[in-house]
C-alpha cells in the first residue's frame, strides 16, 4: 500500500608542472566590487582585500548552503538563498522564503528555478540591487531555464554556460578529455549495449568482473557492478536505454577526490582527499558517496603527487575546451599496483567543497572558491599559480578534517517529529553525543571530541530510504588505515541517528499530511 507513496517521495527528494601560456577566458561575466578598482591583482593579499571590500551582491542559490559553508566570512555582501532552512532562522546571511507553494521537484535545478521565480526571493534580490545590476549568482546545479530567469532578474551567472557544463558532466566525455590530457582511466570500453551477450563481446579484454556507468547521474544510482547475467538483468533497462555506456574492468581500488579551479593564469589544485563510499550505516546505495577525509597522509607521496599532476593537466585541458572555474575530479587508486586512474569529473562545487574551503591552506591563503569568483570578475589579475600549487601541496598546509553524509538507510517511511539542531555537538567518553551550542561554521568544532552538524531533514519532513538527514563535519579521521569506519565514526553516526524520531505512516493523520507534503515538494537528495 505504501509503495506508490515511497516512490513519489523519493522522486521529489540526490607539484604541478609549469603552466602553459595563459589565455584570456572568453566572455567573462563581470563582478564589480563597488569600491575603488585595483589596477591589477598580483598577490593573495590583493585577492583577500578585493573580496573583503566587495559591495556587489553575490549569491549562492541552492537547496542548502552546505557546499559553501563559511564563504561569507571572506566575501563582502555574500548571501545564501536556500530552500531548506538548516539554521531555524538564526543565520543572517541565509535567506529562505517563508511561504512554500505546491511544486513537483525532480532535481536540484527544479529547486533553484522555483527559488528564482518565488516572489519573496525576487523581492529580496531587487531590494539589494543597484539599478539593473542585481548582482552575481552561483549554483550547485542549473540549466538553461535558470540562465534565462537570471537574465530577466539582472543576475549574472558566475559559471560557464549550462550546455557546456552538461557536456563536461558526461562521464563518456570525461574519458575522452582525460585521454587527450594524458590522464588515464581504468581500462575501459565505451559502447552501446543491447544485451548481456553484447556486453560480454565488447568487454572481453576486460574480464568477467565489470563496472558499468551511464553518462549522467549520481554514482550511487548509475554505477552497476556486473559479474553475471543475473547482475546484468537487474540493471538492463537503465543500461540499454543509453546511447553509450562506460564499461570498466573492476579493480581493487580506493576512492579519492580533489578539487581545483581553472583560471586564466592556470589551474589551482587543492589537496587529495579520501572518499567514504557505500557504507551501509550511512547510505543505502552501493557505490554511493557518503563523506570525505582530508589529511596530509592520504595515500603515499607519489600517489598524491600524481593525482595533483593529473588534476593540473585535466584543468588545462578543460581550459582548452572553453570551461573555466571550479571543478572536482574523482580518482580511483588501484591498491594492487598504486596506479592512479581518473574516475569522473564534476564541473561545479561539490559535497567535498565544504572541506576544501575550510582547511588550513585555504585559511592561510584564500578558499579555492575565491579563485572561481575572481575568474568570473572583470578584475585584471596575474597570479603565480605554480607558487600557490607548490605551497598547497606541502603537508603542513593540510590539517585533518572529515565529514559524514548521513542518510536514512531503512526501507521505512515516517514523518519526523524530532530532529537534532544545527550547531556544535560534543562526544562524551562513553561515545554518547549531546548538543553544545549554535554555530554556522565547522571551525567552531575545536577538537576531535566535537563535531559541527548541519541538519537537513527536520521535524515535519518525511524520512524515507535515501533521504539526507544531515552532515557531520569534525576534525581528525573517521576511517582507519584499511579504509573502514573507525569507532569514533560509528559513535557519531549512532549518536546523531538517535536524535531523530518519527511517526509511522500507518497513522491516518500522517498519511493525509504525506499526500499534501508530496504534492508540495517535500525533501530531496543533496548532490
Amino acid at each position: 500500500m505504501l509503495e506508490p507513496l515511497v516512490r513519489l517521495l523519493r522522486r521529489l527528494f540526490g607539484n604541478s608542472p609549469a603552466a602553459p601560456a595563459a589565455r584570456k577566458a572568453p566572455d567573462a561575466s563581470p563582478v564589480n566590487d563597488g569600491a575603488t578598482m585595483m589596477s591589477k591583482i598580483t598577490s593573495i593579499a590583493d585577492v583577500r582585500r578585493h573580496f573583503r571590500n566587495n559591495k556587489e551582491p553575490i549569491y549562492f542559490i541552492s537547496a542548502t548552503n552546505f557546499n559553501l559553508l563559511g564563504i561569507g566570512d571572506w566575501v563582502g555582501n555574500f548571501r545564501h538563498i536556500n530552500y531548506i532552512d538548516c539554521f531555524e532562522g538564526q543565520q543572517r546571511n541565509v535567506f529562505v522564503p517563508k511561504e512554500k507553494f505546491p511544486r513537483d521537484f525532480e532535481s536540484i535545478e527544479d529547486i533553484n528555478n522555483y527559488l528564482l521565480e518565488h516572489k519573496e526571493v525576487i523581492d529580496y534580490i531587487q531590494s539589494r540591487a543597484d539599478g539593473e545590476n542585481a548582482g552575481v549568482a552561483a549554483f550547485l546545479m542549473f540549466d538553461e531555464h535558470t540562465e534565462e530567469t537570471c537574465k530577466q532578474l539582472g543576475l549574472r551567472v558566475a559559471f560557464p554556460p549550462a550546455n557546456l557544463r552538461s557536456r563536461m558532466d558526461n562521464k563518456i566525455e570525461t574519458v575522452r578529455i582525460g585521454n587527450k590530457a594524458g590522464v588515464p582511466s581504468v581500462p575501459n570500453v565505451l559502447a552501446k549495449v543491447g544485451s548481456y551477450q553484447e556486453l560480454c563481446e565488447v568487454s572481453k579484454e576486460l574480464g568477467n568482473d565489470l563496472v558499468v556507468q551511464t553518462a549522467f547521474g549520481d554514482s550511487g544510482h548509475t554505477t552497476f557492478f556486473i559479474s553475471s547475467e543475473d547482475d546484468y538483468y537487474k540493471h538492463a533497462e537503465e543500461i540499454e536505454a543509453e546511447a553509450e555506456v562506460k564499461i570498466m574492468k573492476r579493480i581493487n581500488c580506493r576512492g579519492s577526490a580533489i578539487e581545483a579551479c581553472a583560471t586564466r593564469c592556470g589551474t589551482v589544485v587543492g589537496p587529495l582527499m579520501t572518499e567514504l563510499v557505500g557504507f551501509k550505516t550511512l547510505t543505502p546505495y552501493k557505490g554511493g558517496w557518503c563523506g570525505n577525509e582530508m589529511f596530509s597522509g592520504a595515500f603515499d607521496q607519489s600517489i598524491r603527487d600524481k593525482a595533483r599532476e593529473y588534476t593540473f593537466q585535466f584543468g588545462e585541458a578543460l581550459r582548452e575546451e572553453g570551461y573555466r572555474g571550479y571543478f572536482e575530479l574523482d580518482f580511483l587508486i588501484d591498491m594492487d599496483n598504486g596506479e592512479v586512474y581518473l574516475g569522473e569529473l564534476n564541473p561545479r562545487v561539490t559535497g567535498a567543497s565544504s572541506l576544501t574551503n575550510v582547511a588550513a591552506f585555504a585559511h592561510s591563503d584564500i578558499p579555492l572558491f575565491l579563485f572561481h569568483l575572481l575568474e568570473f570578475s572583470d578584475v585584471d589579475f596575474d597570479l603565480d599559480i605554480n607558487e600557490i600549487n607548490e605551497r598547497w601541496a606541502h603537508p603542513e598546509s593540510v590539517d585533518s578534517w572529515s565529514q559524514l553524509v548521513i542518510k536514512h538507510t531503512d526501507e521505512s517511511v515516517d514523518l519526523l517529529t524530532t530532529a537534532p539542531r544545527t550547531g556544535v555537538w560534543k562526544m562524551a567518553g562513553d561515545g554518547s553525543v549531546s548538543y553544545d551550542h549554535y554555530s554556522y561554521h565547522p571551525h567552531a568544532a575545536e577538537n576531535d571530541s566535537e563535531g559541527f552538524f548541519l541538519r537537513i531533514s527536520g521535524a515535519g519532513d518525511f524520512r524515507y530510504e535515501g533521504a539526507d538527514l544531515g552532515i557531520l563535519i569534525t576534525r581528525g579521521r573517521l576511517m582507519d588505515d584499511d579504509f573502514q569506519l573507525n569507532e569514533r565514526a560509528k559513535a557519531w553516526i549512532e549518536g546523531i541517528r538517535g536524535q531523530y524520531a518519527g511517526q509511522s505512516l500507518q497513522d491516518p493523520v500522517v498519511q493525509e499530511v504525506a499526500v499534501s507534503h508530496a504534492v508540495g515538494g517535500g525533501n530531496f537528495k543533496i548532490l
